[in-house]
């Protein structure tokens, strides 16, 4: 019999808030089956996480929310990045920086908590996230727990055949796209026609704020009304992220990763994809405006972001430091140094 070889590193979970999940880079092409993609709020961040440790951006990885993680290395060792909004982090008592790569060791502890902006955080290891897969992909979606499933106080985390690269630890740049977003471009539509007259010019002159009603489905905005016409009876039809949905009382909404796949409320309008992590950064209290650009203008910001963010990703999956430089650190012959010393009369 041939002795197995594979390696586990193991952690447990000290302290969780409501909605950490695992995520993987989404679950696409079966809202035709009304299951939504779900995946990451902040793809960006998630494919950072993942990059930095030069592995798949669309890997599983550990999404964290405003209540925070708290994480302990009962044994092995591996490296993990960390990213996502302007979080808290602590390893082992030493603060780090939001964006960074660690190695944790047994007895290792690392919190993540929110900081002074930012609503998501991403925890990814370098090795295999053990856990739950539905429809062939491991992301989560909050409302059944399908998927990769919810984390509590208690639980295990098993990354198999981690990996410890030392040469990939350090601070990681924040790149400016990556934050969260106060001005966010939106395309009008598709049913501008059915609110009263001035309902898009009060959505683009007005700013609104994020409420506490804040999840994976979406946010629900807090400002002046958005006034329908007769526009509650429309036929149900399908949804997409992003979309700025208004209910009967005109309070606005932006749908997000777990949204619903069809729908029957109006919508005023469409937020161009290059702004939506940056939406789903934003915290509650922080306030909005949105700006109109045509469809083919948000083709192009949409392009210019998905440029900028492959180079992005490219630049952090180089590793920080080289084995020269590492090398170069240490005093490789302090040993025989000190032992010439003791023998000198």
């Amino acid at each position: 019999m041939i002795a197995s070889t594979m390696r586990e590193a193991r952690l447990s979970v000290r302290s969780c808030g409501p909605l950490v999940s695992y995520q993987d880079g989404g679950r696409f092409g079966m809202m035709r089956f009304g299951v939504p993609h779900s995946g990451p709020m902040d793809s960006l961040a998630h494919a950072a996480a993942h990059a930095a440790l030069g592995q798949p951006h669309d890997a599983t990885a550990i999404e964290i929310s405003m209540g925070g993680l708290e994480i302990v290395c009962e044994s092995g060792s591996v490296t993990c990045g960390i990213t996502g909004g302007g979080f808290h982090v602590v390893h082992s008592g030493t603060g780090a920086a939001p964006w960074c790569v660690r190695t944790l060791r047994a007895g290792d502890v690392l919190s993540v908590h929110p900081g002074s902006w930012g609503s998501w955080a991403y925890l990814a290891f370098a090795g295999e996230l053990l856990c739950n897969r539905w429809g062939g992909r491991t992301s989560t979606h909050s409302p059944s727990g399908l998927g990769g499933g919810m984390l509590a106080r208690g639980a295990e985390v098993v990354v198999r055949n981690p990996q410890v690269s030392e040469e990939r630890e350090g601070d990681l740049p924040v790149p400016h796209l990556a934050r969260a977003r106060t001005i966010v471009r939106v395309v009008l539509g598709p049913q501008t026609a059915q609110f009263a007259p001035d309902a898009t010019a009060t959505l683009l002159r007005e700013s609104f704020a994020v409420t506490s009603r804040y999840d994976r489905m979406g946010m629900r905005l807090a400002g002046p009304a958005l006034h329908l016409r007769d526009a509650l009876s429309i036929p149900s039809e399908p949804l997409v992220r992003g979309s700025v949905q208004v209910g009967g009382d005109g309070v606005a909404s932006i749908l997000l990763a777990d949204h619903q796949t069809t729908g029957g409320y109006p919508k005023i309008a469409t937020i161009v994809s290059s702004d939506i992590d940056g939406v789903a950064q934003l915290q509650p209290r922080d306030r909005v405006r949105f700006q109109s650009v045509s469809a083919g203008e948000g083709v192009l910001l949409a392009r210019s972001h998905a440029e900028s963010t492959r180079r992005y990703l490219g630049d952090i999956a180089v590793s920080r430091v080289t084995l020269d430089d590492r090398l170069m650190q240490e005093n490789l012959i302090s040993g025989v140094v000190a032992s010439a010393e003791a023998s000198t009369p």
